[in-house]
Parts: structure tokens; C-alpha cells; sequence
């Protein structure tokens, strides 16, 4: 999740940035990190391996965790992707299951609300550039406080959200550096918030006042909002690139069959997750004569394994789908079910339909812009309203569209190397993860009120590196 892409798209970029840019992140992962599949293991060994019971550690003992600890403070502790196995884990991911919980209908109907009304902004009568990430995390936002509020979203609480969802994803996508200070402003909104008792659902008993906040914080408008945006840029962005897949969906938006092609298609090619990394916890046998020792960190990449076993795997193409079955191949965009697998495996596609049909009821999309997996560039687009003869006036958009994207692929990829250079050094500095285990062993982890030592969450730090 961390790298600009380094696909055909950049190319051109300079070979010694790129590649000194990948080292630094390679070298996070320590010496003991094994990245499956690889040369000599295979989809097959990654499945197994995945789903094999002893790789359920997640942050104790892994390089990474210090980083993605610091990228997601305050309270990654207490994130759910971030829990260590074991009863508070549960408790908390049947609480994230049960608000995500609700009937398709409604589900639907809020998300068209929350899209429709980032929508209504735009003029009806000119072209609009956008970019699509930005475009639709407010309505995600809006869409989430409802989820866990259940009421109508403030647009002073939009702005929150929004700020708080932006500054992680700059941030982990290495663009920006990251700034505590403003993600505190949403800290402190849902502390009163979860303070007044304004949350109508149970939330987990075995974390306390505070570490609920946190859980709130770091699930719902963390990575709820980031995702559901990422997800809605991949798919909006493809259909902008590929017009005969845009026009077959425009014509017909009550294909559901092909509209699901297009989503599956979509993760597969653009997976929402670069890396999972899990550590070892007991040996895993890779095959005959080799064994993954304990203590172990593996790194499952998810675009290798999607790429594995399909014709033309590098090109967009739904229509695959009409003859394959997502449990006969190598396609697992919600992780897979043995092993900590997307609470919202169900919710996702469902609001993702009724975004995609609002957006192309009213848009015709036009884009000439670079597609990677990590969309740095936030999705640049041409929304053109239905029923408007762009003329000229669109070609000119899409030439200066390719042009700025040159150039702000080459810019981007130095500010990358630069930012997250500067981030790991601080993170390994912190020791945000390594420090709290060292206080709280795994094994030993307090689950009481009010006996979670806070010092090595950074949550107060004004520093905005």
C-alpha cells in the first residue's frame, strides 16, 4: 500500500528514484520477511499459507507494524486490522460486524443519498475535472457517521471525517506527511460524542472509554472511508478509460450480472491491499523440505496473487467473469474467511452498485490519466453531464489532463521518496508498536478499564512528520 506503482504507466520515471524508493520499504520488513507467492511458491502455497491457522499474528514481532502503527495513530493499538488474535479481537470485529449490519434496501438508498449529494455540487451545464477520490470521501463520510450515529451527518462532522480520512491515506501513500494535530479534531469530537452516550450501539466492553473513541476513529472513518473511496475511484476510473464497458453499463444500469463483472474485475486488477502482512506463530510448513519458522513475517501480496492463472492479466476486461467464478480462481478482494477477512465483504459491493449507477445517471466519464494499483493521483476525471455536447472543449480537458499527469508522476515520485523516507526514519524512531509490547506482551495484554498504558500511542503528539 505503500509505493507510487511501478508499472507501465511509470516507465519513464528515473530508474535510481524508483528503485531507492522500493529498498527503503523492502528494508522495513527486516530480514526474517517472506513475500508470497514468489518464484518458488506459488498461488497455491499462498492460499494455504494464508489460511493456515499459526499465521494469525499481526503487529507483535513485525518491522512493518512500528510504520503502519505511526500511519494510523492515534489508538492503532485498538484498530481492528491491528488487534492481536484472541477474545478482545472478537468481541471487537463482531461490534464493527453488527454496525455494518442492516437490509440491503436501506443500504442502498443511504449510500445513493450521501453520493447524490456530492453530486448536486457539480454545474449541469459544463464539464467538470475532478478527482474522484476527493469527489466521493465526503459522501462516504456522511455515509459511515450514519452507520455508527444513526442520524443524519452534520456538515461540520463531515469536514472531520473527511480531513481525518485524507491526512491517513496522504500519509500512507507517502504524498504527505501526516498530521496528528488535525486528526486529533475528530479524537476529540467523538470523545464527546461517546462521552454523551450518543452512540446507540454496544461497543466493546473489554476496551475502555477512551480505546472505544480510537476504535470508532480508526475503523469507521479510518478505513471505512479511505476504502470505500479508493474502491469507488478504481472502479469510476476504469470505466472512464474503458468507454465500450461505460456505455454497456450507462445503457442498461439494471444489469447486475454485468455490473458485478465490472467490480470483480476492478478489485482484481486494482486490489485495495498492495501487502497483508501476518507473523508466524507457530511453524508452517511451505512444502516437503522447507518450513516457515515461527516469529516469521509474511507479506501476501495481493497483485501478484490476482495476476496468477489468468489470460491477459494486465488488461481490464469484465467479460472474463462470464465464464469464470470468483471461488474457482485467484481472487480474494476481501481477504479470505480464515483468516481475518473484510467485515464489510457484503456492505462493499452493495453501496459500490448504488455509487456507480448514481454517478453514471447523471456523468459521462472521460480519462486519459494513468491507472496503478495505489491511484496517488486521487483519480483525475472529466464528469460530463448526460445530455451535453462537450465538442472541443473535451479533447482540450484531455490533453491537458495526460500532460499535467506526466509531469505530476515525475514530481510525486520524488516527493514519495522523500516523504517516506522521512516517515520511516521517524517511526522507527517512536517504536510506536514495538514499544507497547514491550509493556504489554501479547500473552499478557490487559483487557480491563482503564489499565491500557496510552504512552506509545502518539496521540497527543503535535509533531507532523
Amino acid at each position: 500500500m505503500v509505493s507510487g506503482g511501478r508499472g507501465p504507466d511509470t516507465w519513464w520515471l528515473p530508474r535510481a528514484v524508483v528503485a531507492l524508493r522500493v529498498r527503503v520499504f523492502e528494508r522495513v520488513n527486516g530480514d526474517r520477511a517472506v513475500t508470497l507467492p514468489n518464484a518458488a511458491y506459488g498461488p497455491e502455497v499462498f492460499e494455504r499459507v494464508y489460511a493456515h491457522p499459526a499465521a494469525n499474528g499481526r503487529s507483535a514481532g513485525a518491522g512493518l507494524s512500528d510504520l503502519f502503527w505511526y500511519w494510523l495513530a492515534p489508538g492503532p493499538e485498538v484498530h481492528q486490522e491491528h488487534l492481536e488474535p484472541g477474545p478482545r479481537y472478537e468481541e471487537v470485529a463482531e461490534t464493527t460486524r453488527r454496525i455494518l449490519a442492516g437490509g440491503s434496501a436501506d443500504l442502498t438508498a443511504a449510500a445513493t443519498r450521501a453520493v447524490a449529494g456530492v453530486l448536486d455540487a457539480l454545474p449541469a451545464d459544463r464539464i467538470s475535472l475532478v478527482r474522484l477520490r476527493d469527489l466521493v470521501m465526503p459522501a462516504w463520510a456522511e455515509f459511515c457517521y450514519g452507520l455508527v450515529f444513526r442520524e443524519p451527518c452534520p456538515p461540520h462532522a463531515r469536514k472531520l471525517i473527511t480531513g481525518h480520512a485524507e491526512d491517513v491515506i496522504t500519509a500512507l501513500k507517502c504524498t504527505g506527511l501526516r498530521h496528528p494535530r488535525r486528526r486529533a479534531r475528530l479524537t476529540a469530537y467523538l470523545r464527546q460524542r461517546v462521552a454523551a452516550g450518543d452512540v446507540p450501539h454496544r461497543l466493546p466492553s473489554s476496551l475502555s472509554p477512551e480505546e472505544r473513541v480510537f476504535y470508532l476513529q480508526g475503523t469507521f472513518f479510518n478505513t471505512a472511508v479511505v476504502q470505500l473511496s479508493e474502491a469507488t475511484a478504481h472502479v469510476l476510473l476504469a470505466l472512464a478509460r474503458h468507454p465500450e464497458a461505460q456505455r454497456r453499463l450507462a445503457g442498461d444500469p439494471d444489469d447486475e450480472r454485468y455490473l458485478t463483472h465490472v467490480l470483480d474485475e476492478t478489485m482484481r486488477l486494482y486490489p485495495l491491499f498492495g501487502i497483508a502482512h501476518r507473523v508466524t506463530t507457530d511453524d508452517i510448513p511451505l512444502d516437503g523440505r522447507t518450513t516457515l519458522p515461527s516469529g516469521s513475517v509474511v507479506c501476501f501480496s495481493y497483485p501478484d496473487y490476482h495476476a496468477a492463472g489468468y489470460d491477459r492479466p494486465d488488461e481490464f476486461d469484465p467479460d472474463r467473469w462470464a465464464s469464470l467464478s470468483a471461488r474457482d480462481v485467484h481472487h480474494i478482494p476481501f481477504g479470505v474467511a480464515a483468516n481475518r477477512p473484510c467485515p464489510a465483504w457484503r456492505l462493499s459491493p452493495l453501496v459500490l452498485r448504488a455509487a456507480v449507477r448514481e454517478v453514471l445517471r447523471r456523468f459521462q466519464l472521460d480519462s486519459p490519466v494513468a491507472h496503478t494499483r495505489s491511484i496517488p493521483h486521487r483519480a483525475p476525471c472529466l464528469l460530463v453531464p448526460r445530455g451535453l455536447e462537450p465538442g472541443a472543449r473535451l479533447a482540450q480537458l484531455r490533453r491537458f489532463l495526460r500532460v499535467r499527469d506526466g509531469v505530476e508522476d515525475v514530481t510525486r515520485g520524488v516527493r514519495q521518496l522523500v516523504l517516506g523516507t522521512v516517515m520511516v526514519l521517524h517511526a522507527r524512531r517512536l517504536r510506536l508498536a514495538a514499544r507497547y509490547f514491550e509493556r504489554f506482551p501479547p500473552d499478557r495484554c490487559p483487557v480491563a478499564h482503564g489499565t491500557r498504558d496510552r504512552s506509545t500511542g502518539d496521540h497527543s503528539s503535535g509533531d507532523s512528520a
